[in-house]
């Protein structure tokens, strides 16, 4: 019997697997940071070293009003460790400069004071300004442009005013722009309800290209990518981060050249060779990336690449904080697969409906596969968006094999945000 951790909340959940069943347990491939640096010093080498830019002190000078772009509670962004050195680049080349720091929602709900006080510590929350961006406040935006998708672009005005624009991150595989990171710390990050509802209308997240790990042809990235350039995202920090979520490696400069250094990084890690399996098994990373249902959506699209024709999906997701949006709630309790996935196509991309992506996904996977859902909700509620409840791996594990056969193959995909097969 093997024993396979699957990250969950902020632990982990076993799962017990007879050897004769399990086929595969697919990893990032290993990458060991060098032994004589740490977290804080590859993000300095990082900035002292910026991809097709000058650093971030000579960028800072005769900059008055500097906005520093970061993640919000969904994302596992060091920022602890990051942002006091941005804030100090910035002030080394100009002390007198007024820095904002925003928070890049996109549609989630705002940030609290003490996920703040979390994510940042004390100090920044009580010594410098924050602004949570609110998507569906509409006077908080300004037009830009039309995107090359047709979406009108309405940014944040603190983004678009402000004499430089920088922005932090991780890149990890996303599962319709490709990678995060870099530019979509602009669109979806700090846009309006009306532009992020396009950028990911049926249409978008529908085409061939809009996959994990594609950005040439992607149009979801097309239109993220002309954006940042529309507000000249001048300087980023991406970081990349391994299972433990510490810092492997760190990616600074220019918004294009850093991020595609960075992404050629992730993939050379996470790009792995799909295997199939009767039943796959996977995690999202644990918190706080399996706070909700919707988060959890990145996993599942993941296993359904190693899921065959009619295989078994298994998510173990905490669901801390429960479904993860209204809308998306609604979907996905709306109708089956089938109607819910009818019913968005016939949906225009200027009357796309926020997390309608979501449900779109959910919808395609678990039209051809049985989705079973570890996780913290509410059974009934569940079993309303088409999954089966149950209470942990193993429990899972048994219920699909009933299904799919005492023989079946099992391929476990421990962490389903940090691999995607090449489809």
């Amino acid at each position: 019997m093997k024993t396979i951790a699957i990250p969950y909340f902020h632990d982990h959940v076993e799962l017990h697997v007879d050897e004769k069943n399990l086929k595969a347990v697919l990893l990032p491939r290993d990458w060991h940071e060098p032994e004589d640096k740490t977290e804080r010093q590859l993000i300095l080498d990082a900035l002292r070293n910026p991809i097709g830019s000058p650093a971030l002190s000579e960028l800072s000078r005769g900059k008055r009003r500097v906005v520093i772009v970061t993640s919000d509670h969904t994302r596992a962004v060091p920022s602890r460790l990051t942002l006091p050195i941005l804030l100090s680049e910035v002030r080394r080349g100009n002390p007198a400069a007024e820095i904002t720091i925003l928070i890049a929602t996109g549609l989630h709900r705002a940030t609290t004071e003490k996920e703040q006080r979390a994510m940042f510590g004390d100090d920044i929350v009580d010594h410098e300004r924050i602004a949570v961006n609110d998507a569906f406040r509409p006077e908080e935006f300004v037009r830009v442009c039309e995107l090359p998708s047709g979406a009108s672009f309405c940014v944040n005005r603190l983004a678009a005013e402000c004499d430089l624009l920088i922005a932090e991150g991780f890149i990890e595989p996303h599962f319709f722009a490709g990678f995060s990171g870099g530019r979509k710390s602009i669109l979806p990050g700090v846009c309006s309800e009306e532009t992020v509802n396009e950028n990911h209308s049926f249409q978008a997240i529908a085409h061939a290209n809009s996959r994990t790990g594609v950005l040439e042809q992607n149009p979801v990235h097309a239109d993220m990518i002309y954006a940042a350039r529309a507000v000249n995202l001048a300087f980023i920090l991406n970081v990349a981060m391994n299972e433990q979520k510490c810092v492997i490696a760190a990616f600074a400069g220019d918004m294009e050249q850093a991020h595609e250094t960075g992404t050629r990084f992730i993939h050379a890690l996470s790009c792995i060779e799909p295997v199939t399996g009767d039943i796959v098994v996977t995690g999202n990373a644990g918190y706080p990336m399996d706070q909700n249902l919707y988060q959890a959506s990145k996993s599942a699209d993941t296993a359904e690449s190693c899921a065959g024709e009619d295989g078994v999906i298994i998510v173990c997701a905490s669901c801390c904080d429960g479904m993860g949006g209204e809308y998306f709630e609604r979907l996905i309790h709306s109708g089956s697969p089938s109607e819910i996935e009818a019913a968005l196509a016939q949906i225009p991309p200027k009357q796309t409906i926020p997390e309608q992506w979501v449900a779109q996904i959910y919808a395609r996977i678990m039209k051809k596969h049985r989705l079973i859902l570890v996780s913290g909700l509410d059974p009934e509620t569940v079993r309303k968006a088409g999954m089966i409840p149950v209470n942990s791996p193993d429990e899972a594990l048994a219920l699909a094999y009933r299904i799919k056969g005492q023989d079946a193959s099992v391929v476990v995909i421990p962490n389903g945000i940090s691999v995607y097969g090449q489809r």
